[in-house]
């Protein structure tokens, strides 16, 4: 039996959209009565059945009724969409009493960080911090260091060479920053005292204490009494100030054809405290600071009287200084860019 109350159906269908909470009930509310099967429809598709007397009142008490729907369905859903969006925006809202979520930052890499403080310990006992270029000539690298062409001790380093040439120089990664005391020296007259720090390449294989790059300290002071003395002390000092106590250390003698005379200075293996372990080839000792007082050859390369300067260079291993600090025992791994390892520091 088709209902023609108007007014229940317009009651019946107002309450229940004012009671919808979503897209969803409303869209039920319409087919429910303007659908293909809904109330309104069914009555409008009875219309012909009734006496023509009726028949143009019921309709257009129907298309009126049809008209109220749509309009209240459609007026809820531009209600409901402007709530939702006031909620989103309430949502994002920043509250500034809320504590802030901590945002991941990068930090230095150790061998950065180390860097920075050995060069300010230099720095406080009178060295000047000096770079140079990692591609050097073989003038730079060797000759003017006293290792011409034909000396063996060219046999030393196992050179990176490139096939490009400068003013009939072969060029090379640098082996050692010792080249940069020659440029230095070139255009620098002494007194002086310099670090370089910086990396170096070499063509051999990779274990726990070697690796195909590596960082040096290349050290230099130049006056006119300079002693052997003076080379012990300095690196002693360091080494204490670094590691904040003090550090066993031994000098023995060594060979290094521009200084003249050569040493070694190692100190007691802090990973295994002198008893010996794979970083310190079992010996319990760390070889740190190879060096000497320079070669007069080398002041002549660059122009100065060695009968009236001397002065002692050294180069300090400085991956092992940071392996030794905080009991690192591969050096590939400060260069393997694994942030499992990055992140302890």
């Amino acid at each position: 039996m088709i209902n023609f109350d108007f007014q229940a159906i317009k009651n019946k269908g107002r309450k229940e959209i004012d009671d919808s909470q979503n897209l969803e009930e409303l869209d039920e509310i319409w087919r429910r009565y303007l659908g293909k099967k809904g109330e309104i429809t069914h009555i409008l598709s009875s219309l012909k059945d009734l006496p023509k007397e009726k028949r143009g009142e019921i309709g257009k008490e129907t298309n009126l009724l049809k008209k109220f729907f749509e309009e209240e369905i459609e007026k809820a859903k531009r209600e409901l969409k402007n709530r939702l969006d006031r909620e989103s925006v309430k949502k994002s809202f920043i509250d500034i009493t809320v504590p802030g979520k901590k945002i991941e930052t990068g930090h230095l890499h150790p061998l950065t960080s180390i860097r920075m403080e050995v060069e300010k310990i230099f720095e406080s006992m009178g060295f000047s911090i000096v770079e140079g270029p990692h591609i050097e000539t073989e003038w730079y690298n060797f000759d003017a260091l006293n290792i011409p062409k034909n000396h063996p001790a060219r046999d030393l380093w196992d050179t990176l060479w490139l096939k490009e040439k400068q003013k009939n120089q072969k060029l090379l990664l640098r082996t050692h920053t010792s080249p940069v005391q020659i440029r230095y020296m070139e255009k620098n007259n002494p007194p002086l005292r310099i670090i370089v720090p910086g990396r170096v390449f070499r063509h051999e294989s990779s274990n726990v204490s070697h690796d195909i790059q590596f960082h040096q300290i290349e050290g230099l002071m130049v006056d006119k009494e300079i002693s052997v003395a003076d080379f012990k002390g300095i690196t002693e000092e360091f080494l204490k100030r670094f590691f904040k106590k003090k550090i066993i250390t031994r000098l023995r003698p060594g060979y290094f054809p521009f200084v003249e005379p050569a040493f070694e200075i190692d100190f007691q293996c802090l990973i295994c405290n002198g008893k010996g372990c794979p970083t310190c080839r079992q010996e319990g000792w760390i070889e740190i600071c190879p060096g000497g007082m320079v070669h007069p050859n080398v002041f002549k390369a660059v122009g100065l009287n060695p009968k009236e300067w001397q002065g002692f260079a050294f180069g300090i291993g400085f991956d092992r200084l940071v392996m030794m600090r905080y009991k690192i025992e591969d050096i590939r791994l400060l260069f393997s860019g694994d942030l499992r390892f990055l992140k302890q520091f």
